[in-house]
Formats: structure tokens, C-alpha cells, sequence
């Protein structure tokens, strides 16, 4: 029995010691490391599905096009593939940001390690939190991945309490990726034939986490991951990422054939998932899909901010599932109604791999 055991209380002794260093994946590759460390390798993480097909790319939306073609490109997009690019969103977001934002992440995260230090740790009672690896000790293998968490509602985090090197500009950001999300609740309401401020008024724009991912320079890019094939649990996903690359999207084709496509930085562009919640909501009509962010071999470490935009109701009483509207006796509701305590409940027991989340609501 020691025998069999001693491998897994060595692995925990590992992630403790990892954690206790409080300085994360960059304080590995700020020690020198040559390999990848056995918590961080995945067995063979590429092989399962193969890459796109050369001039495959997700969907664009132009948010200069007239409304009602906006919203039919958003539906599209969301109904086919679950993500999308937006552009010509400068009415919604000035021209010099995302760009601010994720150059004072960088900031932070390239900070002398016991600067960075001093911010660590897993509790979000501030709100905030500087981790690496959100499911560390839950995950059979450890991503390449450090990340600032901020929660912006329903409670919203205490500004003091998030770094000062990036304090402003991701409070700036917030409310520009905010105003896009909300344009896209309208977009995709309108899409589904409901009234535009449906998502809205089911306070889908009240629960707003932030992550502020960077994913070092690594050593040895094919033995791990720097974030798992997983979907997002909640109803929008803002996405800004810098130049550097390497979040790819799985899509299934028509005729059944899945593949991950690379979702390549496009200047003046964000990236827009549908996440679990809102394929919920919407009764199937609109798909959270499955997406990853590889390991690039070059000299330049990735950063990206992505904030979750959730129901911010959260009371016993109050319950989501399909919407009315979109759940007939022509097209009965697939999935049982739940409070979000449930729904996050369900989320915070896996590791964020499990793709188990959406059927444990299927009826």
C-alpha cells in the first residue's frame, strides 16, 4: 500500500513546495530551468485531434456593419462555431486600449519575483489574486501559466488590493470590455429573436471575473500546455490578447470532422466564446465549444485578459436555465433549471479539463 501511495503524496509535497514558492511558472524560468518539471508535462497533449486545414480561421464581426447585420453575423458565429472576432468596436473601447492593459499585466508579472511574491495567493476574499494554475492541486498536470484573478461583480474587488504597476488600466479595461460585452448580449439576443435587453435584465452583465494570464517562455513547449482543452462555464467571454499567440479553437465541420483551429492575434481585433451557461440559456441554439492555448516556441512570453460575464442574481430563489422564449413544445427545454450557487458549485469541483459541466444539467 506505501508503495502504490508514495508517488501521489511525493506529487502533493511537489505542487506545495511549487505553491509555497509563491513566485509561479516565471519564478521556474527566472531560476534557469532547462526542462519542463514533471508537474507540468502532458502525456502527448497535441496528438488527440488534429490542426485545421491551411486557410480555416474563426468568424469575423464587424461592428461597423448596420445592427441587424451585426447580429446575424453574431448569431452565426455563435450558433457554428461559439467564438468570434470583433472589429471596429472604436466606438465601444479608445484606440489605445486593449493595448494598455496588457502591456501593464506584462508589467506585473515581469516584476523582480519577490515583488510578485508579495501579491500571491489563492484566497479571493479582496477579490483579488495572484496564482498560478487555478486548479493546481485538483488537475493531473499543471499548466505553464501564472494569472492575476480579479472579481468585479458581484462584489466588486477592492482597488487598492490589485497591484499598483497595472491598478489603473485594468480598472479602465473592465469598463471598455463591459461596454463591448454588452453590445454583444444585444447582438445575440437579437439574434435569437428576444428582446434586445434580455440577457441584461437576467443580470448576465453583473458577474464579472477577470483573468490576466501570462504564459512564460518554455523550455521545452511540446511536453506541456498553457491552458488546458476546456469551455468557459459562463454566458460571454471578453478576450484581449497580445501578438505573441497560441489560443486555438476546436471546431466540428458539417460533416462531423473536429479539428483545432488557431485563433491568431488579429491587430485592433478581440476575441468573443460563447461560454456553457449561455449555450444553456439559449437551449442549444448557441454552443460553448472547447479551446486551448499551446505552448509557442518563441523568445517572447504570451499575455491575455479575459473577463467572464455572468448572472450577477445569485439568491436561492432565483433560477436559470433555458430561456422561456427559446424552450417550446416544438423545441422542448434540454436542460433542468438550476441557481448559480448549483452552477458554480459544479464548476469548482472539477479540474478545469472535465467537459462535465453543461451535462450535469441536461435533462
Amino acid at each position: 500500500m506505501a508503495s502504490s501511495t508514495a508517488p501521489e503524496s511525493g506529487r502533493a509535497a511537489l505542487l506545495k513546495a511549487f505553491d509555497d514558492s509563491r513566485t509561479g511558472v516565471r519564478g521556474l524560468v527566472e531560476s534557469g530551468v532547462s526542462t519542463v518539471p514533471d508537474l507540468f508535462v502532458h502525456p502527448d497533449p497535441y496528438a488527440s485531434v488534429p490542426l485545421a486545414p491551411p486557410g480555416v480561421s474563426i468568424p469575423v464581426v464587424d461592428l461597423s456593419l448596420p445592427a441587424p447585420l451585426a447580429a446575424a453575423a453574431a448569431a452565426e458565429a455563435a450558433r457554428d462555431w461559439g467564438f468570434f472576432y470583433l472589429v471596429n468596436h472604436d466606438a465601444l473601447v479608445p484606440s489605445d486600449y486593449p493595448g494598455k492593459a496588457l502591456a501593464a499585466v506584462r508589467a506585473f508579472h515581469e516584476l523582480p519575483a519577490p515583488d510578485r511574491a508579495a501579491h500571491y495567493g489563492r484566497a479571493m476574499d479582496s477579490g483579488v489574486s495572484y496564482f498560478s494554475n487555478v486548479d493546481l492541486f485538483r488537475s493531473p498536470a499543471a499548466s505553464w501559466r501564472d494569472t492575476i484573478q480579479l472579481g468585479f461583480g458581484p462584489t466588486r474587488c477592492e482597488p487598492e488590493r490589485i497591484p499598483p504597476v497595472c491598478r489603473s488600466e485594468i480598472v479602465d479595461w473592465e469598463a471598455h470590455a463591459t461596454a463591448v460585452a454588452r453590445a454583444m448580449m444585444l447582438l445575440l439576443c437579437e439574434g435569437l429573436g428576444l428582446p434586445e435587453a434580455t440577457l441584461e435584465e437576467a443580470s448576465c452583465l453583473d458577474g464579472k471575473l477577470m483573468v490576466c494570464h501570462y504564459y512564460p517562455v518554455c523550455p521545452e513547449p511540446d511536453r506541456t500546455m498553457g491552458l488546458v482543452p476546456h469551455s468557459d462555464p459562463g454566458v460571454l467571454t471578453v478576450l484581449a490578447q497580445d501578438r505573441v499567440g497560441g489560443l486555438q479553437v476546436k471546431h466540428t465541420n458539417q460533416d462531423g470532422q473536429s479539428y483545432w483551429v488557431d485563433a491568431e492575434p488579429v491587430p485592433g481585433a478581440l476575441v468573443i466564446n460563447v461560454g456553457d451557461l449561455l449555450q444553456i440559456m439559449s437551449n442549444d441554439k448557441y454552443k460553448s465549444v472547447e479551446h486551448r492555448v499551446v505552448m509557442n516556441p518563441g523568445e517572447e512570453a504570451r499575455v491575455s485578459v479575459g473577463i467572464f460575464f455572468n448572472p450577477g442574481k445569485r439568491g436561492e430563489s432565483v433560477f436559470y436555465g433555458p430561456l422561456p422564449e427559446l424552450a417550446t413544445s416544438e423545441n422542448p427545454p434540454k436542460y433542468r433549471s438550476f441557481t448559480m450557487s448549483e452552477f458554480l458549485g459544479a464548476f469548482l469541483k472539477r479540474d478545469l479539463a472535465s467537459k462535465a459541466l453543461i451535462e450535469h444539467f441536461k435533462l
